[in-house]
């Protein structure tokens, strides 16, 4: 299968949950991953080989995962929204009956998705740039309680187009709660990842600390980080050895939680 760069993009992050689906004991187990990446002719000879992005991938999923799953409980019919959702299947790892989940992506990423994951009654992929403030209008909200999850795309961004999306959640949401990625900038400068680079993506921007997103947008409460590192320690107990060091758990993505 020929693959555009943003669609293999998206398949790398699927092809690592998949294939450690399949290990022994994992923290969590795909199935539509597996399902989906089983159905797929590519050759993921890179992906395979690539340690540090299966580590990354892995680490948040684990850390994700707990992090939704806890607002779900709190907020069982709750509305979440996906932003830049690529091929995540988090809703069907997490759903329990009365969740509605919105997916937001470019066109071409979410045709793809939709080629291989498809919609259902509580889950409505839509095409949208994460900064076309017109996706809002498709959203619909049963409860008051919204959680935002912005995985895996800050670090590909500038900084006025993360300043466009918390404009935008701020200005249509009340009450929300944002999850979102943020990578280092010591980070961003200095990691690399095999199968990113032969995507011809690269990492633009971060920040250190999630408090730091006040200064784009003072709207909003920052509540938290959480290091990705939480989530590697549970994946490779043995990674415990030394990523209490902050030289080096200063250089993990984190999720940075907001409330507003």
């Amino acid at each position: 299968m020929n693959l555009e760069g943003v669609e293999k993009t998206m398949l790398l992050t699927l092809f690592a949950k998949a294939q450690y689906s399949q290990e022994k004991n994992p923290k969590f187990y795909d199935e539509k991953a597996i399902e989906v990446i089983s159905k797929i002719e590519y050759d993921f000879t890179v992906a395979n080989k690539d340690r540090k992005m299966k580590m990354g991938v892995i680490g948040r999923t684990i850390v994700l995962d707990e992090m939704v799953s806890d607002y779900i409980k709190k907020h069982p019919h709750c509305t979440i929204i996906n932003i830049a959702s690529g091929m995540d299947t988090r809703f069907n790892r997490l759903d329990n009956n009365h969740i509605r989940w919105y997916n937001i992506d470019l066109e071409n990423s979410a045709n793809f998705r939709l080629k291989y994951i498809r919609d259902s009654d509580r889950v409505k992929t839509l095409t949208y740039s994460a900064m076309d403030e017109k996706w809002v209008d498709e959203i619909k909200i049963e409860s008051g309680n919204v959680l935002f999850i912005i995985e895996g795309l800050t670090m590909y961004l500038q900084e006025k187009d993360v300043s466009d999306i918390l404009k935008i959640i701020n200005a249509n949401f009340m009450h929300c709660t944002i999850f979102m990625e943020i990578m280092p900038p010591s980070s961003v400068k200095h990691t690399k990842e095999i199968s990113v680079e032969e995507t011809n993506s690269e990492f633009t921007w971060g920040l250190q600390k999630g408090y730091e997103l006040l200064n784009i947008n003072p709207n909003f409460k920052w509540i938290k980080d959480v290091n990705l590192f939480d989530g590697v320690n549970k994946y490779k107990p043995i990674f415990k050895l030394f990523t209490w060091i902050p030289l080096i758990r200063n250089r993990m993505d984190y999720i940075a939680v907001l409330e507003k």
